[in-house]
């Protein structure tokens, strides 16, 4: 068994899970998450 963590952006989910189910992956948790910080750059 392996564990995967991902952050990835809400419009690519569809893809990861298409991508992912092509490797066989069954099943998967999918968290909506919001964070903060002091981080500078990107911007939604």
């Amino acid at each position: 068994m392996k564990k995967i963590e991902a952050i990835i952006k809400p419009f690519k989910l569809g893809e990861v899970k298409e991508a992912l189910s092509e490797l066989g992956v069954k099943g998967m948790t999918v968290s909506d998450v919001k964070g903060f910080g002091r981080q500078k750059g990107h911007k939604e």
